[in-house]
């Protein structure tokens, strides 16, 4: 794939992780060209992409839009991540040296402090946890495991899911980071998997009350 096709690959997926193009928006291939500032041929390629990666749909006549969940794919996503990140989890709990755990708990000071403004700052609570489970699957040391929870789109309905968090749900999440630190400290998988599975189904039952009431 050529580097345009790269550049617009990347700029589009942020467009949608951002929630900027929002879920069931539709999207043209020569908007996207001006705003990438490329050639149509390169969109085309990066739209062939994120289609495969199920950021986008194409309805029958060929209009692309950003992706929007039934209940039942979103389940399934929770499931899978859920199902992933808890072996993940377990794999880090014996793989985690001092430096790692120092970096998980400046990631998650990072969400106690987001969670702390007098209005909780979105934004940075998203960037610290995009982070604070991104160390976990390095640490995990499996590629392929990456690899497979990459293409996951999981992110925009983290941000939609926490878009409506109220300040103790937040805090929630944090605390739960806490308790996963904890397990690491122990070198326990078993603990760890535990935690992480539980924080996983928080996060879906969350979401699924926000889509309820939209």
């Amino acid at each position: 794939m050529s580097r345009a096709s790269d550049h617009a690959y990347s700029e589009i997926r942020s467009l949608i992780l951002s929630g900027d193009a929002a879920p069931g928006s539709q999207l043209t291939e020569e908007q996207l060209a001006d705003l990438c500032g490329v050639s149509r041929t390169p969109v085309r390629d990066a739209l062939r992409r994120l289609e495969a990666e199920l950021y986008i749909i194409r309805s029958g006549s060929q209009r692309i839009f950003v992706a929007d969940w039934t209940h039942a794919e979103v389940d399934e996503m929770f499931t899978l991540r859920g199902m992933l990140e808890a072996h993940a989890a377990a794999r880090a709990a014996t793989r985690f040296d001092d430096a790692g755990l120092v970096a998980l708990r400046l990631c998650n000071a990072a969400i106690d402090a987001a969670v702390r403004h007098s209005e909780p700052d979105i934004p940075a609570f998203l960037t610290a946890n995009r982070e604070f489970h991104g160390l976990i699957i390095d640490v995990a040391q499996s590629p392929r495991l990456a690899a497979t929870l990459a293409t996951l789109v999981e992110q925009p309905v983290v941000r939609r899911t926490a878009m409506h968090y109220s300040r103790d749900q937040l805090a929630r999440s944090a605390s739960e980071h806490r308790e996963l630190i904890i397990a690491f400290e122990a070198r326990d998988a078993d603990w760890a998997h535990a935690v992480m599975t539980g924080h996983i189904r928080r996060a879906f039952h969350a979401f699924r009350g926000v889509i309820g009431k939209s």
